[in-house]
């Protein structure tokens, strides 16, 4: 199965980041969403394609100092709680 992610707009408010550490958060959250998908496959649901307007996702706890790539990280994985196989069983 092939799998393509278009996130259109990613809105990160009050991060402990700096802003040309920008990149590196966002690079971290595809790294994690591809490691993810690839690992644990998408829900049954979005298997077919479609768009999402926005995806739910919990709220993480941000580690203090943590660096851009983990932050990138936390990010990704509670999106994929929003469309991998999680979404099948809300």
């Amino acid at each position: 199965m092939n799998i393509n992610l278009h996130i259109e707009r990613l809105v990160l408010d009050g991060l402990p980041i700096e802003r040309y550490q920008g990149p590196l958060v966002k690079a971290a959250v595809e790294a994690e969403l591809s490691r993810l998908l690839t690992a644990d496959g998408l829900a049954r649901s979005l298997r077919a394609g479609g768009a999402m307007p926005s995806t739910p996702a919990p709220d993480i706890q941000l580690e203090s100092g943590g660096s851009p790539a983990r932050i990138g990280q936390q990010i990704g994985r509670a999106v994929y709680n929003g469309i991998g196989n999680h979404y099948d069983q809300k």
